[in-house]
């Protein structure tokens, strides 16, 4: 069915939003670090992936 997507997609959407939000609450309070944004790209290119490949 185009546009609708499974929990998994969403659940790994939401973990992505979240994972920005504790990046950026990090950065601010005790400065960058490339490790976490890294990280943090990755699990959002593999979402985009996921979202991709379910539709």
């Amino acid at each position: 069915m185009p546009g609708s997507t499974n929990g998994s997609t969403k659940a790994m959407g939401a973990m992505t939003v979240g994972g920005l939000v504790v990046v950026t609450a990090y950065t601010v309070a005790l400065g960058s670090n490339g490790w976490l944004w890294f990280g943090w790209v990755v699990l959002g290119l593999l979402t985009l992936a996921m979202v991709v490949t379910q539709s």
